[in-house]
């Protein structure tokens, strides 16, 4: 039985099988590290409609679709390199059901500055996404306050993946107590500090209790695996307004079904996995 809350991704990638194909090319001279060994590769789907009718059968109203750049830290290119018109895809052909966020490249500054004006004001994209790790500069370098300056003069949410990553580079330049300095300098700009921010948890939870604008991605991971403040702070009269749900591409409906089972209050889940979402991306 599907979902009865009708629930919001806010962390996708494209999963057309061109794409994955290229990432699945593009990874063959890379480092593959343990744990991306187990999990394997990214979902695909051989069309739009065999997605959204993955998400009917979840529950799932809308998933975000993010123009990742990923640098790689071993050889230094972008071997995911998402291009703008991947994500549009989704966005144009069913934009009741796909959001876009625009993507970052720290070393084309002015380029992507463009990119992102046009990403949203041309094909209405939410938000932006970042991938920062593989670029080897923590998130508040100063290559990232261009981005940031522009988010908050677009009046746009910025996504960041902080913590552990999952491929073959430092985790140490995403730690979640940079946001605690970006804050600081950006404070009515809408942050989410997206995959938990696992193994660094209490320091997301930390900047998220501190600040207005920073907000927890609970995504990445299924949760039961979650550690136990995450569940505590999402039901925390503090956290419940800062949480928003996410798979990044794990499957929707055992994400969902694993939500029922965690203990949530039923206004704190609808929050969660729906309510958050709107508010902060402005979906109404």
């Amino acid at each position: 039985m599907p979902n009865k809350i009708k629930a919001i991704d806010f962390m996708y990638y494209v999963a057309t099988p061109e794409f994955i194909s290229r990432w699945n090319e593009a990874k063959k001279g890379e480092l593959i590290c343990r744990m991306e060994k187990a999990i394997g590769g990214l979902p695909q789907y051989d069309s739009f409609e065999t997605m959204l009718a993955k998400m009917d059968e979840a529950g799932v109203e809308k998933v975000f679709i993010t123009q990742t750049k990923m640098w790689s830290y071993r050889n230094k290119w972008m071997y995911m390199d998402t291009q703008l018109e991947e994500v549009a895809q989704y966005t144009q052909r069913y934009p009741d059901r796909f959001i876009g966020l625009a993507g970052y490249n720290p070393f084309r500054i002015k380029e992507s500055l463009v990119e992102i004006d046009r990403a949203v004001k041309e094909y209405r994209f939410k938000g932006v996404y970042i991938h920062i790790y593989g670029f080897d500069i923590p998130l508040h370098d100063a290559k990232m306050y261009p981005l940031y300056a522009k988010c908050d003069e677009l009046k746009i949410p910025v996504s960041i993946q902080v913590g552990h990553v999952l491929e073959a580079m430092p985790s140490e330049h995403a730690r979640p107590i940079y946001l605690d300095r970006i804050a600081s300098d950006f404070p009515e700009l809408k942050i989410v500090g997206a995959h938990t921010g696992w193994p660094w948890v209490e320091e997301l939870i930390s900047v998220c209790y501190k600040w207005d604008n920073v907000y927890f991605g609970v995504d990445a991971w299924m949760p039961k695996y979650l550690k136990p403040e995450i569940i505590h702070y999402i039901n925390s009269r503090m956290g419940q307004d800062r949480c928003l749900w996410g798979t990044n591409g794990l499957p929707w409906k055992e994400s969902l079904d694993q939500w029922e089972e965690m203990g949530l209050k039923e206004p704190t889940k609808k929050k969660l996995l729906r309510d958050n979402a709107v508010e902060l991306f402005g979906l109404n």
